[in-house]
């Protein structure tokens, strides 16, 4: 308490560039932290760290290897977090924090094999198919617009379902109809 109180006390010695020196300390403090946390949010908002765990690698990442999100014609990829990761900043935060369960269930080994990922597959399946539906599908958004879809363009059947009238009307969602997208639908009877 009392280097506190000498760091916030007016002398002359003790200012610089007309501040305190604590409030400098203070300022110099706040960014490097403030840095640390975008840097670790950055870090873990990649593909290599979203499948540096087992459970990942062995089991969705395979499956998204072979989905239309991974490789297609185009040549454009949407990588783990574009699909499962908000872009606007307070929402990666809320994420982030909600995915410390996940870290909780790492250590627990409740998905730490073939087995017990499939056993839980449903449940994860649809906590995320729920996070979609409130956010109106966000993360598909963010690559996909009705604006720029050229429905002409598309078959029957799809070109009848992106029917902005019908959507509306309907109240659906990218993923009450795209669900399996890039990873294989869970077994109901698990």
């Amino acid at each position: 308490m009392a280097i506190w109180k000498k760091l916030w006390r007016p002398s002359s010695q003790w200012w610089m560039f007309g501040m305190p020196m604590g409030a400098i300390a203070a300022a110099v403090f706040g960014v490097l932290v403030w840095g640390g946390f975008n840097w670790s949010l950055e870090i873990t908002n990649t593909e290599q760290f979203c499948v540096s765990c087992h459970e990942m690698s062995q089991t969705v990442y395979d499956e998204y290897k072979e989905s239309v999100h991974y490789k297609n014609a185009s040549g454009v990829r949407a990588s783990c977090p574009d699909c499962h990761v908000p872009r606007p900043w307070i929402h990666k935060v809320v994420r982030k924090i909600r995915a410390s369960n996940e870290l909780w269930h790492k250590l627990l080994g409740t998905i730490d094999t073939p087995e017990k990922f499939e056993k839980h597959r449903l449940a994860m399946a649809e906590r995320v198919w729920a996070d979609m539906r409130s956010t109106d599908s966000r993360e598909c958004r963010n690559c996909h617009a009705y604006e720029t879809m050229d429905l002409e363009e598309q078959h029957k059947r799809a070109k009848r379902k992106h029917d902005p009238k019908r959507v509306e009307e309907k109240g659906e969602t990218c993923i009450d109809c795209h669900q399996g997208v890039a990873h294989e639908m869970p077994e109901e009877d698990i």
